[in-house]
């Protein structure tokens, strides 16, 4: 006879395998195949802890407990013409924010003066629009070239749909990383973005890659989107070996299109937390960053996502405000954790 709750406990054993398998299957450069993505996303709460547990092996194991910093600057504010239903920049939100044109090299640069004094190591210069004209991408290469000599910092910039050209231009004014979010799955993307195709994000990574640069990519978690569509993500941007991977919970910004609609799903930390392990899981060297919503979403859970993520923005996002500095610093250092810059 099999005594009282021993199965119970050679159930849970098992679930305690199945991660830590997955674990070490990651680090021994295997891919995450769907049926395991969608298990993660699907696994049962009382597991979170196991899973996370298995994914801080992963992540200890490549990163150590060192936490990278990034500092963002919104360089050029909404005129965008781009339809994205997600963005409070597009042409099609109502939303009351600043819009600007691209800012002056001065102000640019006292961006970058922040970045050093908050410990971030890189810093993401974003442009609002559909890519950039020759006059923002030339102050771009100037501006960065103006960085590089005064302050030791990584250059990341967002200008949106680049060519090779364009690429290599920003790879040799002395940007290392481009971002460029693909968001969410192929399948998916016609449902929040008409005016662009997947594809042609596509075609602007393989422009950041053939160009010599690094490539930032990652997705809006809670756009309308099935479990489906965010595995879909998950492999292709492990597929891609993108070096860094931002991971944003969408957050409804009043006057955008999709905040009206009722696709956006609902989103609690425990999934949240799956999504960071998910991506952990599927792409186990890159710096995958808790990125907007974090504090929002994750709420009082926010520092068990530094067990699966080991980077984060310090300060506010492009249009939305995030947790207060001094807070992060704080969480990182209870965690015992390590604040690195990138070098």
């Amino acid at each position: 006879m099999v005594p009282s709750g021993s199965q119970d406990r050679e159930a849970d054993g098992g679930q305690l395998n199945r991660w830590q398998t997955l674990a070490e299957q990651a680090l021994a450069g295997r891919r995450l195949a769907v049926e395991e993505g969608l298990a993660v996303l699907r696994s049962d709460d009382a597991e979170i802890l196991d899973l996370l547990g298995a994914v801080y092996r992963v992540r200890r194991a490549v990163h150590g407990n060192r936490v990278h910093l990034n500092f963002l600057i919104n360089a050029k504010s909404g005129r965008c013409g781009e339809d994205c239903g997600y963005c409070s920049q597009s042409r099609r939100s109502t939303a009351e924010i600043q819009k600007y044109a691209m800012l002056e090299e001065e102000e640019i640069l006292a961006g970058a003066r922040a970045a050093a004094e908050r410990s971030a190591g890189t810093y993401c210069i974003v442009a609002s629009g559909r890519g950039p004209i020759e006059a923002e991408l030339a102050r771009l290469e100037a501006t960065v070239r103006h960085i590089k000599a005064q302050w030791r910092l990584s250059i990341c910039v967002s200008p949106g749909l680049l060519t090779l050209e364009q690429a290599r231009r920003l790879k040799a004014a002395g940007v290392g990383r481009v971002n460029h979010n693909l968001n969410t799955s192929q399948r998916y993307y016609p449902r929040i973005c008409t005016t662009h195709t997947y594809e042609d994000r596509l075609d602007t990574l393989r422009a950041v890659r053939a160009a010599g640069m690094e490539i930032c990519s990652g997705g809006i978690i809670g756009m309308g989107e099935s479990d489906e569509d965010v595995v879909d993500l998950a492999l292709r941007l492990g597929e891609l070996e993108v070096e860094a991977l931002p991971i944003n919970f969408w957050l409804p910004i009043e006057g955008t299109p999709l905040a009206a609609a009722d696709r956006p799903r609902s989103l609690d930390p425990r999934y949240c937390l799956k999504v960071l392990a998910l991506f952990r899981l599927a792409n186990p060297k890159g710096v995958l960053r808790m990125a907007a919503g974090r504090d929002v979403h994750l709420g009082c859970l926010q520092p068990l996502g530094l067990f699966a993520a080991d980077s984060m923005f310090v300060g506010d996002y492009l249009t939305t405000k995030n947790q207060p500095p001094p807070a992060d610093y704080r969480m990182i250092e209870q965690l015992g954790f390590e604040i690195v810059e990138e070098r």
